[in-house]
């Protein structure tokens, strides 16, 4: 879902950054972490732009030119399919170190390069390493960072990485400003790569928690895409349990009739009725049903497909829902006390904390919200606007008003089935409509 680049000069640390940045990533919820570098040295692509370097015998925009074409590779080939599936990739240099080193150290100008590389995956976060030059070099020339003396690059002396230096602190501060997509990452840094290790994890681990919590929208794919496929391994995982030996086998999917009869509007103020907002302020916890927090739980444990733990439910919310794994214990105790969700004796050795699993009296409204996350936010504020009016009513005025979302949702509808026996998911907006506020034919 993320791509992260590490950049910064040569002997600054990069690699040291990558690998701990693997660590800390491994603890949120993303599928895999997944760690890269440019330029590869497994591709041909890369291999050209490696010896192009060695050699030093190349202009600026030959280098350039070299170094996009392993990009805009690299973007297709690996980084965007690990994107989509909901991973997080981590790159030991990315976009930004062709824009300093021959788009300003080289001289070719940001325009230059920046069109060189259209098309290639803009960096979500650009975590910036700095180290003063003198020390990165000695490093290099101690062998901790090359093994063998053949391998050097010409730019590989304090002269050129100070200037080096100087075009990161432009590029990365906002002095200069790259140009458009290049322009939309976060930048973190600089982070001074002078100390221990432990002081540069700390910095690490910073960037990472407020990157994380403010949840930007991924800029190279599509969150509703990247949920949706999320929620489809959640779905498999259910079929896979249902097929186990041993276990009686339905004819029916195992999504199939979770509406119970009922319609989603209907639910809807079975939720909002039965919602405990008193004893919600007292917990710190959400005061009402349609609210981020509560859909991300509710959503995630109706496809759990069985007993879980607050470890287990933390990595199955995926990247797109995702909370602090404090806030997901705190909403499991209450919903524990409110009787939303039940415990459950563990059966499985060495688990880590109290097993549990949605009631399945409150399973329609975890699936619907699940299905219906797309315009979340929409039926929120249709609640606000209109208080007292019956949910029955709410998707026909946010159509009317508007079609943002609702593709999503029949996407979603049609993984997870209408929720009616024998009832096949809508096809259309009129149709969608029509499930929301209608019971199913008897």
């Amino acid at each position: 879902m993320y791509l992260i680049s590490v950049e910064g000069g040569d002997g600054s640390g990069k690699g040291e950054a990558v690998r701990l940045l693997s660590e800390i990533l491994a603890s949120y919820p993303f599928t895999e972490v997944c760690a890269t570098h440019e330029p590869r040295r497994h591709a041909e692509a890369g291999q050209r732009a490696l010896a192009a370097v060695q050699r030093g015998d190349l202009s600026p925009a030959e280098e350039a030119a070299l170094f996009a074409e392993d990009r805009l590779d690299h973007t297709t080939s690996w980084i965007l399919p690990r994107l989509r599936r909901s991973a997080v990739v981590v790159s030991d240099r990315n976009v930004h170190s062709s824009l300093v080193y021959q788009g300003v150290v080289g001289e070719l100008g940001l325009e230059e390069v920046a069109a060189l590389n259209k098309g290639a995956a803009v960096p979500d976060l650009v975590v910036w390493v700095d180290c003063d030059p003198e020390r990165a070099i000695r490093r290099i020339q101690q062998g901790t960072l090359r093994m063998t003396s053949d391998k050097q690059e010409y730019f590989e002396t304090t002269d050129i990485q100070r200037s080096i230096r100087a075009g990161f602190a432009d590029l990365l501060s906002g002095a200069i400003t790259p140009p458009p997509p290049f322009d939309a990452s976060v930048i973190a840094g600089p982070i001074l790569n002078e100390g221990g290790l432990d002081e540069l994890e700390r910095a690490l681990r910073r960037t990472v928690r407020d990157f994380m919590r403010q949840r930007p929208s991924p800029l190279n794919v599509d969150m509703d895409e990247v949920d949706l496929a999320h929620i489809g391994r959640l779905v498999e995982g259910m079929s896979a349990q249902q097929r186990l030996p041993g276990l009686a086998q339905s004819e029916e999917s195992v999504l199939h009739g979770w509406l119970s009869g009922a319609s989603p509007a209907a639910w809807m103020e079975r939720a909002e009725a039965s919602w405990p907002e008193r004893s919600s302020t007292e917990r710190d916890v959400p005061g009402r049903y349609t609210a981020r927090s509560a859909w991300c739980v509710l959503g995630t444990l109706s496809l759990m497909g069985g007993p879980c733990d607050v470890r287990r439910l933390f990595h199955s919310l995926g990247p797109v829902r995702f909370l602090s794994k404090r806030h997901v214990n705190r909403m499991v105790r209450w919903m524990i006390d409110e009787g939303w969700i039940f415990r459950q004796q563990n059966e499985v050795k060495f688990t880590e904390g109290q097993m549990f699993r949605l009631s399945e009296d409150h399973l329609a409204q975890g699936r619907l919200a699940m299905a219906m996350w797309p315009v979340r936010e929409r039926l929120e504020a249709w609640r606000d606007e209109h208080p007292r009016a019956a949910w029955s009513g709410a998707l026909r005025q946010l159509i009317q008003e508007s079609e943002a979302g609702m593709d999503e949702v029949l996407k979603r509808l049609r993984l997870l089935s209408s929720g009616h026996v024998g009832c096949p998911a809508p096809d259309d907006l009129e149709q969608l409509e029509a499930w929301w506020r209608l019971e199913p034919p008897s």
